[in-house]
């Protein structure tokens, strides 16, 4: 949980009204009656205070020749304590006329606390009856004011209370969680607090039963409830929300009825204790730390999921499988990302990009391939929806960093999981269609230009052990993109080049490919895809299989799609990426027979 470091006070007013002596008295404790007009900044460590915060309060005039001082320090503060003098009429009025507005004017917007100074003069009986009727006004027009206080520097009477409660507008506003006028949380709060109690909610019934809650309390506050105190809590929601407690359990109108009471009893600190402890900023935002922390990825590596990442998602989908069929439906779905912004896979055209059953509904399988895939492309957004969805701890520590490739530098096998392959070749060359037989897709015909990039991912096994392959195709269009890219490059274990064995025209599009970029450092597997058909001569000075062996690679591997006819395909392009080396044309040959043994 990130906390702020420092808490810098601003004491502002009109002159006279004893803001120097109220911040000599805090310090003194006790009343000094000859200072100086303005008082030097005051700097309390760390230690003094419960939040561990450094705080910083500093002394303002507002002389016409001090102005521009006093602007500079309206833009350094997190809070500014308006000080006005009870037995000074003129001075409260030019709170909301002069000094409220002036604040507004510089475009500032923090929290502000009013001081009602110098209520000694009343006497023996200090108190004011009416002071929420004269400040509810001012609230109603100022939202950034988050409360008044009445004190007095000379007994000294409330003096520690003012900034206690300028310490707390600023560490536990009230402003981004409660609406003071309709005595209700703010829809922002309601938001984060559901999302909360639904990852708390570990059985996904709707309640919070006694170990929930204390789960809950521990990863909050340190330690449970004891059995009095939860029975406690709970009797007080039945109490005051009929619907708070079922069948002995918090529902989720019962946890927002508590967080609603702490607020009302000026327990804020209790709500964003809640809130911070799930990764939630002072905007009610995730922080960017929480969804992103540090994870450093050394050049020629790649990022998969660590055992731990995978012992997650094999929970979640095995917890919102409500039916156990083994397949999770839409409406699983939608039920299981409702902690996060949304499915992140929707834009990419999912779950047509890995495995699911006749239904269409995702598997384990499809669903572990499916984060396996999404780590390699992109791990922040597996960060982000770790951090979504609930990952117990560090969740950096359900990813791990592959070892790099040094594919020039030492033979050797690569010791990884999940590898990736470029498909490339002409339009109407059979890409898509080797794509959607990785994944179990029906094929489709007529068959249709690939116009936008598309990526499938399922499981391989490779001599009993099970790895992950993602094929990316992005079309004719992009290739030249792709290939131009060094980073795209380095990410790619093996290119996949595809032609129609029944088109004369197919396989000089990937001759020039292989002329027009330096790409012999990569693993290459050529494919000659529709072997169900006729088989041409293709119109380039040397047919495929003499063009692969001038290269002193394996001729190219015949598959038929629609026939479903793959050749192995799938695991002699894993084993090509397990060893790398010997299947480049800058290396040598190796057949797919002994890659695939």
């Amino acid at each position: 949980m990130v906390m702020r470091q420092e808490v810098r006070i601003l004491v502002a007013g009109d002159d006279g009204v004893g803001k120097s002596t109220l911040i000599t008295s805090l310090i003194k404790d006790t009343f000094v009656p000859q200072i100086q007009h303005v008082v030097p900044e005051v700097t309390i460590p760390p230690e003094w205070t419960r939040e561990q915060v450094t705080t910083r309060i500093v002394d303002s005039s507002a002389r016409l020749e001090n102005r521009e001082q006093l602007d500079a320090e309206i833009r350094r503060a997190d809070v500014i304590c308006i000080v006005y003098a009870v037995n000074m009429p003129e001075t409260f009025d030019r709170v909301p006329q002069f000094w409220l507005p002036y604040i507004r004017k510089l475009g500032r917007n923090i929290p502000i606390v009013l001081v009602g100074n110098k209520i000694d003069v009343r006497g023996k009986d200090v108190t004011n009856d009416a002071l929420e009727e004269q400040i509810m006004p001012i609230m109603s027009e100022f939202k950034e004011v988050e409360t008044c206080v009445e004190c007095s520097a000379k007994q000294p009477l409330n003096v520690s209370e003012v900034f206690y409660f300028a310490h707390k507008a600023v560490l536990h506003p009230t402003a981004p969680l409660y609406d003071p006028r309709e005595h209700t949380l703010k829809q922002v709060c309601v938001d984060a607090l559901r999302r909360i109690f639904k990852l708390c909610d570990m059985d996904k019934d709707g309640l919070l039963n006694d170990e929930e809650i204390n789960e809950f309390q521990q990863k909050c506050f340190g330690k449970p409830l004891q059995r009095q105190e939860l029975e406690s809590v709970k009797e007080v929601v039945r109490e005051n929300e009929p619907d708070g407690v079922v069948q002995d359990c918090l529902t989720e109108l019962g946890f927002l009825y508590l967080n609603t009471l702490f607020i009302q009893r000026g327990r804020l600190e209790t709500t964003w204790t809640i809130l911070r402890k799930f990764g939630y900023d002072d905007d009610l935002s995730l922080r960017p730390d929480f969804l992103w922390p540090a994870f450093e990825v050394p050049p020629e590596c790649s990022v998969e999921l660590s055992s731990y990442g995978y012992q997650f998602f094999t929970d979640l989908f095995q917890t919102f499988d409500r039916d156990k069929d083994g397949a999770l439906r839409d409406a699983e779905l939608v039920e299981l990302f409702s902690t996060s912004p949304a499915n992140p896979w929707v834009a990419d055209g999912f779950p047509q990009t890995t495995i699911t059953d006749e239904s269409g509904s995702v598997t384990l399988q499809g669903f572990l391939a499916q984060w396996s895939m999404t780590t390699l492309l992109d791990y922040k957004t597996s960060l982000a929806y770790l951090a979504y969805l609930g990952y117990p701890g560090d969740t950096t520590t359900a990813l791990k960093v592959t070892r790099p490739r040094k594919l020039h530098k030492k033979r050797g096998k690569v010791q990884r999981s999940v590898f990736l392959c470029y498909v490339l070749g002409a339009t109407g060359s059979g890409k898509t269609a080797i794509l959607r037989g990785h994944v179990n897709k029906p094929f489709l015909e007529p068959s249709e230009s690939t116009t936008n990039p598309y990526s499938v991912v399922n499981s391989v096994e490779i001599s009993g052990s099970e790895k992950y392959l993602v094929l990316q195709e992005w079309g004719p269009k992009f290739d030249a993109e792709i290939l131009y890219n060094k980073k795209r490059l380095e990410a790619c274990d093996v290119l996949c080049l595809v032609y129609d064995s029944n088109d004369p025209n197919s396989f000089a599009y990937l001759a020039s490919l292989r002329n027009r970029f330096q790409i012999d450092h990569l693993p290459c597997v050529f494919v000659a895809a529709k072997s169900d058909l006729d088989l041409v001569t293709q119109r380039h000075e040397l047919q495929p299989d003499s063009f692969c062996r001038n290269l002193g690679l394996a001729v190219p591997v015949n598959v038929a799609m629609k026939d479903k006819v793959t050749s192995d395909l799938y695991s002699l392009l894993v084993g090509v990426g397990i060893n790398p080396y010997v299947f480049s044309p800058a290396h040598g040959l190796m057949w797919p027979t002994q890659l695939v043994a």
